[in-house]
């Protein structure tokens, strides 16, 4: 009888274990106040977020790139599910959106940015280039921007100067016509 009450509590929460046991069994210690067990709970959630984010930085570190957190964490569900046709959370398009919020500012927008074509740019997972970048930031901007530049001696000299894109256009938007920040 007491290993088929250990066997079915084992996969509930701890109130439901509480529970089942102190109707069976006498002289269960009560639990603990719920402000104690909601602060051990958060503090054990924050500790394990921690080394969460300290791991995927030591594999991007040991491989020299940059790691998706969810993908160096192991927390594909966060963006994959096999229940849907896409294989997704949400539509491909609104994807990245779930978590990366309020990127996109300005009344002006990056064409890619704007519809949720994302990994025009970026790579899901890892990159060897900085921010998930398919192409190091110096080239890919060039990958769709081939048409002669507006300003185009200004833009041959600050490129010899060693300066990218980004450093002067914010690359999903922004206030301005040509996303200058």
């Amino acid at each position: 009888m007491l290993a088929v009450v250990i066997v079915l509590s084992a996969g509930c929460d701890p109130l439901t274990v509480h529970k089942v046991t102190t109707t069976i069994f006498d002289g269960v210690p009560s639990m603990p106040p719920a402000d104690q067990y909601c602060k051990e709970y958060h503090e054990q959630a924050v500790a394990e977020e921690r080394m969460a984010a300290q791991k995927t930085k030591q594999v991007a570190q040991q491989v020299g790139e940059s790691v998706h957190p969810p993908y160096g964490q192991k927390k594909c569900n966060n963006c994959h599910n096999k229940d849907t046709d896409s294989g997704f959370v949400v539509p491909l398009k609104d994807l990245c959106a779930v978590c990366h919020k309020d990127f996109m500012k300005g009344k002006y927008h990056h064409g890619p940015a704007a519809v949720g074509a994302c990994l025009e740019c970026h790579l899901p997972h890892n990159s060897p280039n900085p921010k998930l970048l398919k192409l190091p930031a110096g080239e890919i901007c060039d990958r769709c921007h081939r048409e002669p530049r507006m300003a185009g001696a200004l833009h041959a000299k600050v490129k010899e100067k060693g300066m990218v894109c980004v450093n002067c256009h914010n690359p999903h938007g922004g206030s301005s016509p040509y996303f200058l920040d």
